[in-house]
């Protein structure tokens, strides 16, 4: 396992982070344990997790990923051992604090909510899981989608603000030892990094946004703010839910699936934005490349992230022990010149597929 350093908080985190949304719906607690034993065996030491899980999210699931983690510190006693990551839910679900825009108090009412159910008095990465405007991810990010007048950036400015004053004083609590943000854009971090600069206070250390063959649209804008500003891109999503897999060509939704589950962001048996006559001729074309070279193509998907220069850890998510074996060891692989100039022949003819 190899390590990368989580922006400028002189953590060391694994290249693959372990996913956990799946635990508490798809997964039970048992499954959910023996997938963070193994992730330890093969060196991972970053965890993934939400107050929002499980997914696809319900009032009943809410918390239980969190849970399941903090039986698991308890019963292992490795808390020490692991760089944590939680989120803090935005606005749009009504079981979440009646579904309200995010706020200072609303992030120091979650993080207590986490730290219960996690079991730690620390948690090592806390992470605005979206901010309360509209961001360029999710199907919107072609041109012309997002009004951005329909927020004034007065109103932006000042909620940004209050939460700033909140995260500064979970963090000098103790409570969280690092911020970051997730569904963001350069822009986003860039007013995170005046504030810290202007205030003294904390520092945003990580961006956690889709990335993947199918979505790329971070790169090269998003990317060289990352780089430029040591801010750690940590890209999720790394098979666009699935959809690399192949395994909903021809308009199948094999039962028990993501897609046959998620109802969330025009998922599920209802459509899918990701569904498209472009993406899954993407498909078809990474397929072609992973046969023609003997690669597994999620495996090959996979690897693929990991070597763009500006990702620091890959997250990946399984409901089988099977598939998360398969997925870490994706890792080892060595991607040839050849593969990735194949790669990029099929991106350019579709560049943007949803």
């Amino acid at each position: 396992m190899q390590y990368s350093k989580l922006g400028r908080t002189g953590l060391d985190v694994s290249r693959v982070c372990l996913g956990t949304m799946t635990w508490g719906e798809q997964n039970t607690e048992a499954e959910g344990h023996e997938q963070m034993d193994y992730a330890v065996e093969r060196g991972i030491n970053y965890f993934d997790t939400a107050e929002l899980y499980a997914v696809p999210p319900s009032a009943p699931t809410y918390g239980k990923t969190e849970e399941i983690i903090g039986t698991w510190f308890q019963k292992t006693g490795k808390r020490q051992d692991i760089i944590l990551a939680s989120k803090v839910a935005g606005q749009g679900l009504p079981w979440i604090r009646e579904g309200k825009p995010m706020t200072g108090e609303s992030v120091r009412v979650a993080v207590e909510g986490s730290l219960k159910r996690l079991q730690t008095d620390y948690i090592d990465l806390y992470q605005l899981h979206w901010p309360n405007r509209r961001y360029p991810h999710h199907g919107f990010n072609f041109p012309g989608k997002i009004d951005f007048t329909a927020i004034s950036t007065a109103a932006i400015e000042d909620n940004l603000m209050d939460l700033f004053e909140a995260v500064d004083e979970i963090i000098k609590s103790g409570k969280v030892r690092f911020l970051g943000l997730s569904n963001d854009t350069a822009w986003g971090m860039m007013k995170w990094l005046e504030m810290s600069k202007d205030k003294g206070g904390p520092r945003v250390q990580s961006l956690q946004n889709e990335f993947s063959l199918l979505d790329r649209t971070d790169d090269p804008y998003v990317a060289e703010t990352c780089v430029r500003e040591e801010i750690a891109y940590l890209p999720y999503s790394p098979l666009a839910m699935g959809l690399l897999s192949g395994k909903y060509a021809n308009g199948q939704i094999p039962d028990g699936t993501r897609w046959a589950v998620e109802k969330r962001l025009g998922g599920g048996r209802h459509g899918n934005f990701r569904s498209t006559a472009a993406s899954h001729a993407a498909v078809d074309g990474y397929i072609a490349v992973a046969k023609k070279h003997g690669l597994d193509v999620c495996q090959m998907a996979l690897k693929f992230v990991d070597m763009q220069k500006f990702v620091t850890s890959t997250i990946i998510g399984a409901t089988s022990m099977e598939q998360l074996k398969t997925d870490i060891d994706a890792f080892d692989l060595k991607l040839s010149a050849e593969v990735m100039a194949d790669i990029e022949t099929v991106y350019r003819q579709y560049p943007i597929p949803y």
